[in-house]
């Protein structure tokens, strides 16, 4: 038996001003791009401009990803970003002067019904990706779901999780691996595992990012390590995933959040091309 990456039964599109965007048809791969968190307005246009110029280009769908807080931190002294109402504001005037759709992630079930209104995409973070009351709120908006498998978590876990979604009225669902933990402060990743869980008849996405992290191993954040993005990326899209997540930074070694775990800007252009080439093997099957 031999385990091709063909097209979905089920593919998940999204409809919008700023192009539809579709998983699972097995034509392309969509990618999730951007700056971790909102550090100010500038940076975040200067970064999704470029990224759009690499990815329009290469013709690849992009969609901008980009936090307006981190709940999940390891000390008070983190930097979490601007809040939701300003940070949703700006992200709106940035997505309208880029011309892009985004994503971003929700921690309470009352961050729901606002962020909706602004994103295209919700993110149940990972460590969210079992509470029931969160998933069904995002599921109500009938946004597309972008739901982190746990660290904790099998990928065949994720069918229950899922079908939370399902079972609340909303589909539109995207399965996502982000790491498993492998002891303290340690993260591994089973290849395998990407289809395993695409065999659940929903598309999968890479999170190349934060596979990388060295959860808490500096003592009051987490560490990383960004030179593994590109390879984890090339391993991913040789095995066969819908979609890559990678969070990129003009200057990794001063980003507020996650700067140990992101790509440097200036080097996504040559990963992406490295990409698509290896993405389109599949097509040649």
């Amino acid at each position: 038996m031999i385990t091709e990456f063909k097209p979905l039964a089920k593919t998940v599109t999204l409809e919008s001003k700023f192009g539809n965007i579709t998983w699972g048809d097995g034509k392309s791969f969509v990618l999730f791009a951007g700056p971790d968190i909102i550090e100010d307005d500038a940076m975040v246009i200067e970064t999704a401009k470029e990224i759009k110029r690499i990815t329009t280009n290469l013709g690849i769908p992009w969609i901008l990803k980009c936090s307006f807080d981190k709940a999940n931190r390891q000390s008070l002294k983190s930097f979490r970003g601007p809040g939701m109402s300003n940070a949703l504001k700006s992200l709106e005037k940035i997505k309208v002067e880029v011309g892009c759709n985004f994503l971003t992630d929700v921690h309470e079930t009352t961050q729901v019904k606002e962020t909706a209104e602004y994103a295209e995409v919700l993110q149940i973070p990972a460590f969210l990706s079992r509470q029931t009351d969160l998933m069904v709120e995002v599921a109500k908006t009938n946004r597309v779901i972008h739901i982190k498998k746990g660290q904790f978590l099998a990928p065949w876990d994720m069918k229950a999780i899922a079908q939370k979604a399902v079972q609340s009225g909303n589909d539109k669902i995207l399965l996502c691996e982000r790491g498993t933990t492998f002891g303290y402060n340690r993260l591994i990743n089973d290849m395998t595992g990407l289809i395993e869980m695409r065999n659940l008849g929903f598309p999968v996405i890479m999170d190349c990012t934060h596979s990388t992290q060295l959860p808490g191993a500096t003592g009051e954040s987490s560490g990383g390590r960004g030179e593994m993005v590109w390879p984890l990326a090339r391993a991913a899209m040789g095995v066969g995933v819908d979609g890559i997540f990678v969070e990129t930074h003009p200057n990794p070694a001063v980003a507020l959040c996650d700067g140990p775990t992101s790509l440097l800007l200036k080097n996504l252009e040559t990963v992406l091309k490295n990409l698509k080439n290896i993405f389109n093997t599949h097509t040649q099957i």
